[in-house]
């Protein structure tokens, strides 16, 4: 009975030893998950700095990558326009003059005289804008009588000026349209005081008659006009 009572006796202390000992492994774990969270945490704590160091980060390169950027405003001027200092200097350079020109009637009875401004970027230049005031009036009834000729060239030198023109046929005028062309070619051009004579030419030949009707002198000299 004895033997009896104390083989149970043993039999309880090790099931309680092993129930001990079962226990302890089961604890193990949850300490060591304890023990991970405090780390885990520092951990996800960290990452919003780094997420905010991410997003300064990018802008300050979308920043850089804006002030990189070239100024549209500051485009160079287009090929092609022009210069404004050289085209002040160009109208600085035009000269105005009023001269007298000379026309006719509707009816080629008479000699008219009107005022016409001329405009020339140099002396030399002036005798052909008078030459080109007499082709045109912008008067209906001022006639130009030099209107259907054309210049091929004009020089001024030692005081004469040579014309060369080109005479089309329907240029060509009567016994008084001849007078009166020649008259108003030697009247204009001899206002400028520095023109003593003119020559005219037609083709680059001396010409005996302008249209074969009065005489042409070679040169035509100033008299007194």
């Amino acid at each position: 009975m004895n033997k009896k009572i104390l083989s149970a006796a043993l039999l309880a202390l090790v099931m309680v030893a092993g129930a001990g000992c079962g226990q302890k492994p089961a604890g193990a774990p949850a300490q060591q998950e304890a023990a991970r969270q405090p780390d885990d945490t520092s951990v996800n704590a960290a990452q919003p700095d780094q997420t905010d160091a991410d997003e300064h980060g990018g802008v300050q390169e979308t920043q850089e990558g804006k002030e990189a950027e070239p100024n549209q405003e500051g485009k160079a001027d287009e090929p092609g326009k022009p210069n404004k200092p050289g085209q002040n200097a160009e109208h600085a350079s035009e000269q105005k003059q009023t001269i007298e020109v000379y026309y006719t009637d509707p009816e080629e009875l008479e000699l008219k005289k009107s005022e016409k401004e001329i405009k020339f970027a140099k002396e030399s230049d002036k005798y052909a804008a008078a030459f080109k005031a007499l082709q045109e009036s912008g008067d209906a009834n001022l006639i130009p009588l030099w209107g259907k000729m054309e210049l091929k060239s004009l020089e001024f030198k030692n005081g004469m000026v040579t014309l060369d023109i080109h005479m089309p046929n329907e240029a060509r005028l009567g016994a008084g349209g001849e007078q009166f062309a020649l008259d108003a070619l030697t009247k204009t051009l001899f206002q400028f005081k520095e023109v003593e004579s003119i020559e005219l030419l037609v083709d680059g030949q001396k010409l005996e008659s302008l249209m074969g009707h009065m005489d042409l002198d070679h040169p035509i000299k100033r008299n007194g006009n």
